[in-house]
């Protein structure tokens, strides 16, 4: 955070925050204020870039017979023209599954989601690059590549098994949604889901609370030693989705170091950018500036706010926020700098469990029966 904070103030070259109390110009426009706020919007996303949380295209791209993301493709809401002019930086491709596909379906379906992911990345070599960690997607981000990380999966996936889990994993899957399942239900974590999680912690699978039960949420929040995510949750402070998180869990979520990725939809965030921001802010405010980030929800079958209809779009929230007065090292943190975080608290945790417990031969029907 502090090197964060140290490379913004001391070496980015931007524009210090504008000073409440300073005059102003009464013969600047608002228009011309906008262009600039937009601008500098810009500029803050060419050095920290969008790291969205959750993406929709690969079972948006099931359905195309031919598509060519590197030159643009008006059938899907994301490609990589679009996402060069949004400042995307890096990707998570979810591998969620409709509902009603479960059992031995559910495990072929996300195998081939895995396997269609990998193709598209590397049938487009110049504009995305598939990576597992922190340090490949800063990597990629030098390089000129759009990373794209494997996940979120549903636990479905798993099949209530743990040697499933590492066969994913081994195929690059970084992120588990933890619910929908008998050991992540309504009631919480039973203790075979407590073993998933201690599994995945040392495999350096991030946990997605998006959608669990406040019981799996409280339960994970104890059992895991690295941080959980929540791809797509806003605060229900302010929209009273189920998917939303109220500001008791977000707290506990901000004291555990965790994330929450505050998703584009209108019915989690409202109909503007300026709700979406509203969302942002009371987040921040209550877990924490280390505790936000976004997730763009394109290609996920669901509506956008105004003015943020695809991943271009992501300046004009950028720009929103810096007119709420947001410091440049917060949205730093907010684009780019949580995610890595996270990612890279996942990878030291894996490495440390590794080090001291083997792999979980635990079964359900032993821990559950």
């Amino acid at each position: 955070m502090a090197d964060l904070q140290d490379e913004l103030h001391g070496t980015s070259g931007f524009d210090a925050p504008p000073d409440p109390f300073e005059e102003h110009d009464p013969q600047v426009s608002v228009s011309e204020a906008d262009g600039a706020d937009l601008e500098r919007a810009r500029a803050i996303l060419a050095a920290y870039p969008v790291a969205d949380g959750y993406s929709g295209l690969p079972w948006a791209l099931r359905r195309l017979p031919w598509f060519d993301l590197e030159l643009g493709e008006s059938s899907v809401d994301t490609d990589v023209p679009r996402l060069r002019q949004g400042h995307v930086g890096a990707l998570f491709w979810s591998l969620h599954l409709p509902e009603g596909i479960v059992g031995d379906r559910a495990v072929g379906a996300t195998l081939e989601q895995l396997d269609l992911v990998t193709t598209v990345v590397r049938t487009h070599p110049e504009g995305l690059r598939l990576v597992h960690t922190a340090g490949q997607a800063t990597d990629a981000r030098l390089c000129g590549r759009i990373a794209v990380l494997h996940g979120p999966a549903g636990a479905a996936a798993l099949g209530d098994s743990l040697g499933i889990l590492r066969a994913l994993h081994a195929l690059g899957l970084r992120v588990l949604t933890l619910s929908g399942v008998s050991w992540a239900g309504e009631t919480g974590l039973t203790r075979f889901g407590e073993e998933v999680v201690r599994e995945m912690n040392r495999l350096g699978v991030l946990a997605d609370l998006s959608g669990a039960s406040a019981d799996t949420v409280r339960r994970v929040l104890r059992v895991s030693r690295a941080p959980v995510l929540f791809t797509r949750s806003a605060a229900r402070a302010l929209r009273p989705h189920p998917a939303n998180l109220p500001d008791e869990l977000l707290a506990g979520l901000g004291a555990a170091k965790g994330l929450c990725m505050v998703p584009l939809t209108p019915e989690q965030t409202g109909p503007s950018v300026r709700a979406v921001a509203d969302h942002l802010d009371h987040v921040r405010e209550v877990a924490g500036a280390e505790c936000v980030g976004l997730s763009g929800t394109y290609d996920a079958g669901t509506a956008h706010p105004q003015d943020l209809g695809e991943p271009s779009r992501y300046p004009h929230l950028i720009a929103e926020l810096l007119r709420r007065g947001w410091p440049e090292s917060d949205i730093a943190l907010l684009t780019w700098g949580n995610v890595q975080r996270v990612l890279r608290s996942a990878d030291f945790t894996a490495r440390a469990a590794q080090r001291r417990r083997e792999p979980s031969t635990a079964k359900i029907a032993d821990l559950d029966g």
